[in-house]
């Protein structure tokens, strides 16, 4: 697998090496060798997956410290534009976001680390989502930032009128007003 450093300290895009052939394909999803021989050292305790149509956007959410979850996440069905935001105050890129296209078709992943909202928008008809945490969900500690905050200026690749979002989702806080604590 290739672990490919993006313009924000902390995200990597990870690319498996896949095996084709008539049959299909193969690739290792996960290797926690490999990650931590770049450095990575993690440890998964919990995975979770989401089945969402098109248009639908999930997000902005994180958990605050010390609850604070790192992810890793993947597209098993579909395609999504995968969304992080630093929230790390003492970082050069605080406030920052980046977006990656992940999908069945490219196999590409997103690990998010802990100290970065996520969220992610539905390319395709349908798009099943998998990511792994590095901390168990706490209902608590969750926060989320409203996904159309224009301090942010996400383009989810979604048209104006078609975005689905939860009620709860559009009713977080602005980016400028959001708790956190990294």
């Amino acid at each position: 697998m290739k672990i490919i450093p993006t313009s924000i300290s902390g995200l990597v895009v990870i690319e498996p090496i896949v095996f084709e052939d008539s049959r299909g394909y193969f690739f290792e999803s996960f290797n926690e060798k490999k990650l931590s021989d770049a450095g990575i050292h993690l440890r998964f305790v919990q995975d979770n997956q989401s089945k969402s149509s098109y248009g639908v956007i999930r997000g902005l959410h994180y958990q605050l410290s010390p609850h604070a979850q790192t992810k890793l996440v993947r597209v098993l069905q579909g395609a999504i534009l995968d969304v992080a935001v630093d929230l790390r105050t003492k970082s050069a890129t605080f406030g920052k976001t980046l977006g990656v296209e992940l999908s069945a078709e490219n196999k590409k992943q997103l690990l998010v680390p802990r100290g970065f909202a996520h969220g992610f928008s539905v390319l395709t008809e349908t798009a099943v989502v998998m990511y792994k945490c590095d901390e168990y969900y706490t209902p608590q500690a969750e926060r989320g930032i409203v996904f159309n905050d224009p301090a942010l200026n996400i383009d989810w690749r979604i048209p104006a009128g078609k975005e689905i979002v939860s009620d709860r989702d559009r009713n977080f806080k602005p980016f400028n007003q959001a708790e956190m604590n990294f």
